[in-house]
């Protein structure tokens, strides 16, 4: 059995052509349905590569944006992307921000909450830096399922390594889950707390544009993949290629959920 994963996320450019370019249609989606108005403080926790904070700024009008993020490669993408002057960006960790009581009317998180040790600390930090009455809202992907990329992958790796199977993102993860997800906001005393669904699709032009990403050590999947022998490498990406719906132009199109929370 393989040790357990361990994420790299030491490269924001790479996280961009994992799953970062994925996160923007998802965070859109996000956005207008908060439905905030203008002139807000937002943060943005687990800012990543600056995907959430970039659209706030282009579709809400904010006062400021504040994003923190633990990995400093992350946080210099974000800076050399985003020269708002609202904006900045900073190296900090969800559990402890670096920012006093009150500070902001939102504080938001994308696709950061199940990979957060103690997710429940996250959230009061959330809840602390957050005005009396405002805003506290994340999303997370559905890797049960409805991440089909990730769970395509993880049906062949651990079909073929079935001693794995506890490296699977779906069973390291139930909080990616409506339920788990509102539980969690109410636990830490928030009210009017809300889930829901949010869905895109993924199209890849090829199979070499699914696969090339896995290669690049970033995230779970690619960070597995990269720990077992090259013969091992190959039957996988034979096994996914031989699986997945490549239309007669080569391109592939798979389905992707997110689910999203809420609270006040």
């Amino acid at each position: 059995m393989a040790e357990p994963t361990k994420e790299a996320w030491d490269s924001g450019d790479a996280y961009d052509g994992w799953v970062g370019r994925w996160s923007r249609p998802v965070a859109a989606q996000f956005i207008e349905w908060l439905a905030l108005p203008p002139g807000l403080r937002w943060a943005d926790v687990g800012c990543g590569t600056g995907a959430l904070s970039e659209l706030i700024l282009r579709s809400r009008e904010p006062a400021s944006v504040k994003g923190a993020d633990r990995a400093a490669p992350f946080v210099a993408v974000a800076r050399r992307k985003i020269a708002d002057p609202r904006a900045s960006f900073e190296v900090g960790d969800a559990t402890s921000l670096p920012w006093p009581d009150a500070s902001f009317d939102a504080a938001v998180s994308g696709l950061v909450l199940n990979f957060v040790p103690d997710g429940a600390a996250m959230v009061r930090e959330m809840r602390r830096v957050t005005r009396p009455g405002g805003r506290v809202a994340a999303y997370v992907w559905d890797y049960a399922g409805g991440m089909q990329m990730m769970r395509h992958f993880w049906d062949v790796a651990i079909a073929l390594n079935p001693n794995d199977a506890s490296l699977d993102q779906a069973e390291r993860f139930p909080i990616c889950q409506p339920g788990p997800l509102q539980a969690l906001f109410e636990a830490q005393g928030l009210k009017q707390v809300s889930t829901r669904a949010i869905d895109i699709p993924m199209v890849f032009r090829d199979f070499d544009d699914f696969w090339t990403p896995f290669l690049w050590k970033q995230g779970a999947a690619p960070t597995y993949l990269a720990k077992l022998e090259p013969a091992m490498q190959h039957r996988i990406r034979d096994e996914l290629k031989a699986r997945l719906p490549v239309q007669p132009d080569g391109s592939i199109t798979l389905g992707a959920r997110a689910w999203a929370v809420q609270g006040s």
